[in-house]
């Protein structure tokens, strides 16, 4: 609920190149989560901080990258330009952990920003999406969606299949507060589906009509019951 809330926040401000985000309340062990869930959002480099102890002056971060900037070489740079502002660090390139004391935050925080300008060398962060392609009408099934899990498990190195499609949405709703509940019917023909874009409310999605979504094929498992049903990633209008 705080990342929602979070993500909110961000979404009315102009971001910089990379996020540093530092809450009191937060416990070392969440940070890493906050981090890659801003990051998957805003699609910058995001250091998540929470202190070592209640009221500490440690401050412990997790940071998570994006293709095309390599995290470890950024707060190398940082260190290397301002010796003694990072306590301690080390990672690869999509994720690290790092040390500052307290009073560096905000010091860090324009540092960082400078390094992360600087190893990009005036290249822009661009997200890259790959698709397993569009789906044929006869392939909307929960036969299909089985066949996909039982090739699982699916992880980083081999990723659930993702598809690309267009959509009439004949009708869609709110539920939990923050995701998107629809009916959707294939536009090259096949049969209505429940579909479910979790944490994703598009202010321009219309109440009905056509829109592209990328997907993956989900089942939905209540009561003893098994149903197709889509798990919406993206919604491109």
């Amino acid at each position: 609920q705080q990342v929602s809330i979070l993500l909110e926040r961000l979404e009315q401000e102009d971001l910089p190149e990379a996020l540093c985000l530092f809450d009191e309340g937060w416990h070392q062990g969440v940070v890493g989560l906050v981090a890659s869930r801003v990051k998957d959002a805003v699609h910058r480099p995001v250091i998540a901080f929470a202190p070592e102890s209640d009221g500490g002056d440690l401050l412990k971060g997790s940071a998570r990258s994006v293709k095309g900037l390599h995290i470890r070489d950024v707060l190398a740079l940082v260190d290397s330009r301002q010796p003694g502002l990072v306590n301690a660090f080390g990672g690869h390139a999509m994720a690290a952990g790092l040390a500052i004391d307290r009073g560096n935050l905000v010091e860090f925080e324009a540092a960082l920003s400078e390094a992360v300008t600087l190893q990009l060398g005036g290249a822009v962060l661009t997200e890259e999406i790959r698709t397993d392609g569009e789906l044929g009408a006869g392939d909307f099934t929960l036969d299909t969606a089985l066949e996909i899990e039982r090739f699982g498990p699916w992880g980083q190195r081999f990723p659930e299949p993702l598809f690309d499609g267009r959509f009439d949405v004949v009708d869609r709703r709110i539920v939990g507060g923050s995701h998107l509940k629809m009916i959707v019917k294939p536009l090259g023909g096949g049969p209505e589906i429940d579909a479910i874009a979790f944490n994703r409310l598009p202010e321009n999605l219309p109440a009905a009509g056509p829109a592209r979504f990328l997907y993956r094929l989900g089942i939905n498992r209540f009561r003893g019951a098994e149903s197709l049903q889509l798990l919406v990633e993206h919604i491109i209008l």
